[in-house]
């Protein structure tokens, strides 16, 4: 059925009491189920575990995964399911789209644990206790939630603005329930195939998951003179070096540093392949290019020149040169120099985001004197009103309790919100790319040059108003499918606060198992955070900007200063030459400098991946293909049953090595 919209000469001309009698009397579905106990229950379910996962990818590469379409098509597959057995009654389309309200926002509040509360404890070596993560989690993520909604009558009610990611997602829900629910059901099976398959294949790679089947279920510890379990090596060059170990074979090397050393390893990551597919070619072309600047070029050039060299701990034990102490010592600085540039000459380059905000700020509303004909199904604009000043002010006060930061200058940091979150909303609306990586750094360099001592008091407004800005831009991309389909404003409010829960009840205490493991004596240390596994880039990329406010350039070589002089200026460069091009230059110098700190073997990974759904999709251009439904249509489906599969394993593989230790 064909989704009902007004024309552009009705959005242009009628008042928002107008469009809103219209949606009223035409669209919402008033008499549907939407926010049920089963959608409650199952968005809690479905966002906590693929907020996980989320949290697992985000730790390895910095990027945050869209979850909104995978729980569509997960609650989708299984309520028709469910409903064919005869068990239950079908999802409604609003009952869906209610659980993926859940999902998204369990989804979006676990940015900051591997970002900027990491960049946190990474800078001043103090672990964030659990509650307080949960608290300062929580109510910067309900700022962000009361700000959304007095925004989403302006933009989405009155301005019919497009959010071409929400309006995505309401398409594909009016298509299952309304048109080809087959395509919705082959998606699914897509999905747990492959999910299924590189489940498989990760807990093969598992020590744990061996340790838990071999050992415990088996017992073949008893019966056979097994004394560590055996599992497949994920880091494929593993057998070649175990070969070389005995038969004196080849190492190779560059400039005398061994490839090892520089994290030049083969890897089979199944959830790498995953990321790269939903990245695209181009931008996994720009993470490869970065890598191999940066780990096959710069970094044995400036080990040979001594620039990066081991160095001696505080224990007096000598710590080896491995990828991490490159990046760290030395790389990091050109990497995050380019990161940023590239982010703010992009940001720079599209000035309708900055000239929309401004008109949505000063544009008279229609309907000032007219009748709100939806205040009885809307959330209340008082709860706004009352509740965003209240929150905001004890945001303040938490992040000076918790943080260390002046409450004066916490509170300084609040103006900002509202401006980063207007500008925030006007992006999402119009390109769905909200630009908070560019905006936290205003932020940070804000706030750090009024005080420079505390890194917490550039680290931590930074990301409370870059939380609170990504938060409500994409809540209302979220809220989008609600308003085309006819669903109750005030059930997505409350589904978005059950969200955040989910989100923060599944993926702290997850944190500190993954990242922060007690060691023999049940101590905890911020050096386990950053590992080979878990790269942290986006919290390397908060901590970079930390430390040049505090302590400017000091200290760093002369080449390291260079590289980043050059970095800038190769990043406007590529960024002027992408606007120029209007795209179509391929590189991007964002990507670019995540590949610098990024595990070389995750940045191939992710290239091989979008290589193979580039190739596939060249390969079978015809719609009506079966290879087009699998490598074109089916790109999302099989990218998530990858990402899911490897995670969700990869994290129970984490929770049996605690449990067996």
């Amino acid at each position: 059925m064909a989704l009902l919209h007004l024309s552009d000469e009705e959005v242009q001309t009628w008042s928002r009491e107008q469009k809103d009698r219209w949606w009223l009397q035409n669209v919402f579905k008033g008499d549907m189920a939407q926010l049920t106990l089963r959608s409650a229950l199952t968005g809690f379910l479905l966002g906590g575990v693929l907020s996980a996962t989320g949290l697992y990818i985000g730790a390895k590469t910095g990027i945050g995964i869209g979850v909104g379409l995978t729980s569509v098509i997960l609650a989708f597959a299984l309520f028709r399911a469910l409903s064919a057995a005869g068990v239950v009654k079908d999802y409604t389309i609003l009952e869906n789209n209610c659980t993926q309200s859940i999902a998204t926002a369990a989804g979006y509040v676990i940015g900051p644990i591997y970002s900027s509360l990491v960049a946190y404890m990474l800078v001043t070596g103090v672990i964030i206790p659990w509650w307080q993560l949960m608290i300062w989690l929580f109510v910067v993520s309900m700022i962000g939630v009361l700000l959304a909604f007095p925004m989403k009558r302006k933009f989405i009610n009155d301005d019919q603005a497009p959010f071409p990611e929400g309006r995505a997602c309401g398409v594909v829900l009016d298509s299952l329930y309304s048109g080809d629910a087959g395509a919705g059901v082959y998606k699914a099976r897509l999905l747990g195939i492959v999910g299924g398959g590189t489940a498989l294949y990760q807990a093969l790679i598992s020590d744990g998951w061996m340790k838990l089947v071999q050992f415990k279920l088996l017992a073949m510890d008893k019966w056979t003179d097994m004394k560590q379990a055996w599992h497949f090596h994920e880091r494929l060059d593993h057998y070649y070096y175990a070969w070389a170990a005995k038969a004196d074979g080849w190492i190779p090397t560059i400039l005398g540093t061994d490839i090892r050393q520089l994290g030049l390893r083969l890897t089979l990551d199944a959830a790498m392949l995953g990321v790269g597919g939903l990245m695209g070619i181009a931008v996994a072309t720009s993470c490869l290019l970065g890598a191999v600047v940066n780990f096959g070029v710069l970094a044995p050039l400036m080990i040979q020149l001594g620039d990066i060299a081991p160095r001696v701990a505080a224990d007096g034990k000598v710590i080896a040169l491995n990828r991490a102490e490159i990046v760290n010592q030395w790389s990091l600085w050109w990497g995050v120099t380019m990161m940023v540039t590239g982010a703010m000459v992009s940001l720079a380059a599209k000035p309708e985001i900055f000239t929309s905000a401004l008109k949505a700020f000063s544009k008279k509303d229609k309907t000032a004197a007219g009748n709100d004909v939806l205040k009885d199904i809307e959330l209340p604009l008082w709860i706004s009103y009352v509740g965003v000043p209240v929150f905001s002010v004890l945001g303040a006060w938490v992040t000076h309790i918790f943080f260390g930061v002046p409450m004066w200058l916490a509170l300084i940091s609040l103006p900002l919100i509202f401006v980063l979150t207007l500008i925030c909303t006007n992006s999402m609306a119009l390109t769905s790319w909200t630009p908070t990586g560019s905006l936290a750094k205003i932020t940070q360099f804000t706030m750090g040059a009024i005080d420079r001592t505390n890194p917490g008091s550039n680290l931590l407004p930074a990301a409370m108003t870059s939380e609170i800005a990504s938060n409500a831009a994409n809540l209302l991309s979220d809220i989008k499918p609600g308003y085309m389909l006819g669903g109750k404003p005030r059930h997505q409010a409350i589904g978005h606060i059950i969200g955040n829960i989910a989100g923060l009840l599944f993926c702290v205490p997850l944190f500190f198992l993954l990242f922060l493991p007690p060691d023999a004596n049940g101590v905890r240390s911020v050096t386990t955070i950053v590992s080979d596994q878990f790269a942290m880039p986006a919290a390397l990329q908060w901590k970079g900007v930390a430390e040049i406010i505090a302590k400017g350039l000091k200290g760093l070589p002369m080449s390291a200063i260079i590289s980043m002089a050059v970095a800038a200026i190769v990043a406007i460069v590529i960024e002027v030459l992408r606007i120029r091009t209007k795209g179509k230059f391929g590189l991007s110098a964002v990507a670019i400098g995540l590949g610098v700190v990024l595990p070389p073997e995750s940045t191939f990974a992710m290239f091989v991946g979008a290589l193979i759904f580039w190739i596939m999709g060249r390969k079978h251009k015809d719609p009506a293909s079966k290879g087009h439904k699998i490598w074109v249509d089916g790109l999302e489906p099989v990218c998530a049953g990858l990402i899911s599969g490897a995670a969700l394993m990869g994290i129970g593989n984490a929770i049996i090595n605690v449990l067996l230790a």
